[in-house]
């Protein structure tokens, strides 16, 4: 196994919606303080290929020269894909998902991704998963980022129908309920 341990594999979602809302370089900002190489499976590049053509925001993805795509074609990554494919395939939907499963499992990489199912199915794998909420409130605490900015970053997201655990104008209450945040962090 390749020693990865600062990779980050995103998957699709919070890549497009951190993209079209115009927040892509808060996750650059993240990634480059914890010193993490940011990578997309060839299976989520794919995906945001589809998209392009409707969503003219996500070629930034692609002009974006600190993420890169792994072509990987490890034989563990490989059959880790085929496993997860198996798994949550159902026509093209959720190939990005195994990507950055596979890359979590075969090599090592830190997982970012908020779908819960494939969320759950990576951490009973044992591979490191990460959701986007978790890297914007370590962004805080490392006072890279404010809490109004996250607010502001947070709603637009919503309003972009991506889901997180709360409503518009609640982030602050979701992390201090949550634990993620202390009251001398807000």
């Amino acid at each position: 196994m390749t020693d990865t341990t600062s990779s980050w594999a995103f998957d699709t979602g919070p890549l497009r919606h951190f993209a079209v809302n115009g927040w892509l370089g808060v996750l650059k900002l993240i990634a480059e303080k914890n010193a993490a190489r940011v990578v997309i499976p060839e299976s989520v590049e794919e995906e945001l290929l589809d998209q392009r053509h409707s969503i003219p925001a996500l070629s930034q993805i692609f002009d974006a020269e600190w993420i890169s795509v792994d072509r990987s074609t490890d034989l563990d990554v490989l059959a880790a894909f085929a496993q997860y494919e198996e798994a949550f395939v159902s026509g093209r939907k959720n190939l990005g998902e195994c990507g950055v499963l596979a890359l979590g499992r075969g090599l090592g990489h830190t997982v970012i991704i908020d779908d819960e199912t494939p969320r759950r199915r990576g951490i009973a794998d044992g591979i490191e998963v990460r959701v986007s909420l978790q890297l914007l409130c370590e962004g805080i605490r490392e006072k890279l980022l404010t809490v109004a900015l996250v607010e502001s970053l947070a709603d637009d997201l919503l309003s972009g129908d991506y889901y997180l655990p709360f409503t518009r104008g609640g982030f602050r209450q979701w992390a201090l309920e949550e634990g993620a945040l202390e009251w001398d962090e807000l």
